[in-house]
């Protein structure tokens, strides 16, 4: 929804709504959700924290609850992370959200491995120096998808640090979305999850 005017996305929700389909909605603000006509706004499945929305049911069928896990450095991520979970959701799958093990306490992520381990992909979203990225890559077998976070001070802020130390890691199977992707993320580890249960 980011650059779309109350009226494009009203627009396009009537769309989705006459072909009895279903939508996601990312990067939808508080202040644009409130924008919405009203009958919109009846219909959706609105989360502020993550920015998203759904149009319609979650996906049909039974959820996959086991392959992906999230994990976020610092409860700063969280709504990077929470975009991801949310997009998993939509598409039927479960992706529990491991929260605040960034390095600056390594025994918080330490603490969490044998959790962390059991998923076949996970989604690393940091922001600062994006050191979570490469230790978490050296500690567990399963690729990880890193999310450079926006969060962060002097020259981390933006997300650019983290996201050239997600491209420039050391640790076998790190790869990178765009900042503050966690869209971009889920959908990349939906399509690896499944190609993985051919």
């Amino acid at each position: 929804c980011h650059h779309k005017s109350a009226a494009q996305i009203a627009a396009i929700g009537a769309a989705v709504l006459r072909a009895d389909r279903r939508m996601l909605l990312t990067r939808l603000r508080p202040e644009m959700f409130a924008a919405l006509p009203a009958d919109l706004r009846d219909v959706l499945d609105y989360d502020p924290d993550s920015g998203t929305a759904f149009l319609g049911a979650a996906a049909p069928g039974q959820v996959i609850t086991d392959g992906i896990g999230i994990v976020a450095a610092g409860t700063s991520d969280l709504p990077v992370a929470w975009e991801a979970a949310r997009t998993l959701e939509f598409h039927g799958y479960a992706g529990p959200v491991t929260a605040d093990v960034g390095v600056t306490g390594l025994w918080r992520l330490t603490g969490q491995l044998e959790a962390l381990r059991r998923h076949r992909i996970i989604i690393a979203v940091a922001g600062m120096e994006g050191a979570l990225f490469s230790v978490l890559a050296g500690l567990v077998e399963a690729p990880v998808i890193a999310v450079a976070s926006s969060v962060g001070y002097g020259v981390a802020a933006g997300g650019r640090v983290a996201l050239d130390v997600a491209l420039a890691s050391c640790a076998p199977g790190v790869v990178a979305v765009n900042i503050d992707n966690g869209f971009g993320a889920a959908t990349a580890a939906i399509k690896i999850f499944r190609s993985m249960r051919r």
